[in-house]
């Protein structure tokens, strides 16, 4: 082993060993891994930031584009409407809404279908009184098995396809991951829907995250304030500043019948003015002696009563979301649109104390309380996924036929051959900014630009890994130590290996690392290389063991409950199962 190899490897090591950790987000982590490369010199100055001009790059970035089409079009809501039924029975219910994800996911990305689909699961739950514990991890599961249909299914399908057109001189096709795809997605689908929910704990299902954040009466008073009483002429925002304490909001303010939500912060309070104050019980007697309040004698739940100006939100926060990592206390955006924090749920359990000190994780459910204008504007500027209708924007459901008519022509005449993948897909995009069913303020909202800072990163990383052997190396080892096996024995440890890695690691970073290593493995063998880029292409998006393997099993962490070690048991199976399935599969459609 040289010294750039040593280097590389120490290098890779670090990065990924950051990226399990999760301390910092993961584009951070691989452009600086990149620097460093290229301050080391394992990566030429001058191709330091080709990954960025990389086919796969422009092509995950206007997939994510035509996803917030799909979205904007109500093709997603048309569907739901016509096939989810609360009141069939729990196997039949999870087999339709999976597949309606793999369908999604299949034409768009999954996590998107994901964020779109989980609303209407958590709702058909709550009509059909039971924990969306029992369905969400299935539909999570269901939404990343869809996503190896296609090309464009899952950004390690695209990686996958530029690696090949780099070794044989053409990328895969449209369709041509859809025959092992489609067979392990099916093979998936029947078993979280017949035996993987299941196997989810029964502790799970005994609780609903959501209607346990809902449990407020010992929290939400309201505070009259008297003659004389120490708060008139200040205004709310005062008050606030003079309760040093966590576990106190001061949610609004009621005057003449009338809550003030957001101008509440700025109002000079006067006597006979109502507070809505949320608080422990021990931190309310403390409230009312400090100004010198008296409590109402009312039911607090009429403050979310029908027709209230004041209004609950349950919201996801995604990984990806702006601020998600920083305490509440610093988000003065919900100050600034009058919205409040109620509560925070974080794996099954309720946080009502020291919320503004939480620091929020992805997966956790915040409970805002605010005006719906406000509730609304929060959402769309932090990224939040709302849990119930969205709401953010008016759906343009009678441009869902357009929408749709315009992918497919675009799908159709890349799989003729008439033009390449990306122009079709470069087409569909301007075709959707030019109709209007992705706005143009859009446009640069709808892609995910960590993924991109992450992909064109870790792309001259993953090319280095070649040029200074290291890939040669790792092949070295796997010779070594199956030389005696034949090719399907390889072909089925490098699969394994993968979905090791892509259960702790992002699924792209995975598919960069692994794709040239069995391109090496095959040429060693003197084989062909599609049956082991299509085991690498599979076993990248198989991320059922952990939460944090894929974003799809982080976003049901909160509104499901469910621990960490909870995916292993759905999910090892599920692994083992696509392994069984897939190499016969890859070997029959892709043989040696």
């Amino acid at each position: 082993m040289n010294t750039d190899q040593l280097l590389l490897f120490a290098l890779l090591i670090c990065t990924f060993g950051f990226l399990i950790w999760g301390k910092f987000r993961y584009d951070l982590i691989a452009f600086s891994a990149l620097i460093i490369a290229v301050v080391i010199g394992l990566v030429p100055a001058q191709e330091a930031f080709e990954g960025f001009g990389h086919p796969a790059t422009i092509v995950i970035a206007m997939v994510l584009v035509i996803s917030r089409g799909f979205s904007n079009s109500g093709v997603v809501e048309f569907i739901a409407d016509k096939f989810v039924n609360p009141e069939r029975p729990l196997s039949i219910h999870i087999g339709i809404m999976s597949a309606i994800s793999g369908l999604l996911s299949a034409i768009m990305n999954n996590v998107a279908a994901l964020a779109l689909l989980m609303p209407v699961d958590v709702q058909a739950a709550a009509k059909a009184k039971r924990s969306p514990a029992l369905t969400l991890m299935p539909l999570s599961f269901a939404s990343i098995l869809g996503g190896m249909v296609t090309l464009i299914g899952t950004p390690p399908n695209i990686i996958i396809a530029t690696f090949r057109q780099e070794a044989v001189g053409e990328p895969f096709g449209m369709f041509d991951f859809t025959p092992v795809g489609l067979t392990c997605a099916i093979a998936g689908t029947l078993f979280v829907a017949l035996i993987g929910w299941r196997l989810i704990p029964g502790s799970r299902a005994e609780h609903d995250t959501r209607a346990e954040l809902h449990e407020l009466e010992s929290y939400v008073g309201e505070l009259q304030v008297p003659e004389e009483a120490p708060a008139i002429g200040k205004t709310v925002s005062e008050l606030d500043a003079g309760i040093d304490d966590d576990d106190v909001q001061i949610l609004g303010l009621m005057r003449a019948g009338h809550f003030l939500p957001g101008r509440a912060r700025r109002t000079v309070i006067k006597a006979g003015d109502i507070l809505a104050v949320e608080a422990t019980p021990e931190a309310m007697e403390k409230v009312i002696s400090t100004i010198g309040c008296e409590i109402v004698e009312a039911e607090n739940k009429k403050l979310f009563a029908e027709g209230s100006e004041l209004k609950m939100r349950e919201v996801v926060v995604p990984p990806d979301a702006m601020v998600g990592w920083y305490p509440a206390r610093a988000l003065r955006t919900l100050e600034r649109y009058g919205v409040s924090l109620l509560g925070v749920s974080r794996r099954g359990k309720s946080i009502h104390r020291q919320r503004r000190g939480t620091s929020f994780q992805a997966g956790d459910i915040l409970l805002l309380i605010g005006p719906e204008d406000g509730l609304d504007n929060v959402i769309q500027v932090l990224r939040y996924l709302p849990l119930a209708e969205r709401g953010l924007q008016v759906i343009q459901r009678e441009k869902a036929r357009l929408s749709t008519s315009i992918f497919a022509i675009g799908i159709a005449a890349a799989g003729f051959g008439l033009i390449p993948l990306p122009i079709a897909l470069g087409a569909v995009v301007t075709l959707f900014v030019v109709s209007g069913i992705v706005p143009l303020r859009e446009l640069y909202e709808s892609v995910e630009w960590s993924v991109i800072v992450l992909l064109g990163a870790l792309i001259p990383i993953g090319q280095a890994l070649e040029t200074t052997g290291g890939t040669a190396l790792i092949v070295d080892g796997l010779l070594a130590v199956a030389s005696d096996q034949s090719p399907v024995i390889l072909l089925t440890i490098l699969m394994i290996v993968t979905m090791t890695l892509s259960d702790v690691l992002n699924n792209t970073a995975t598919a960069v690392v692994a794709a040239p290593i069995g391109i090496d493995l095959a040429n060693r063998l003197g084989v062909s290389a599609d049956p082991f880029l299509m085991a690498v292409a599979v076993a990248a998006s198989c991320a059922f063991l952990t939460p944090i393997g894929h974003k799809n099993n982080t976003l049901i962490l909160g509104p499901g409950g469910y621990s960490f070690g909870d995916y292993w048991r759905m999910g090892l199976p599920l692994e083992i199962l696509i392994v069984a399935v897939g190499v016969p599969t890859i070997l029959v459609v892709w043989p040696f």
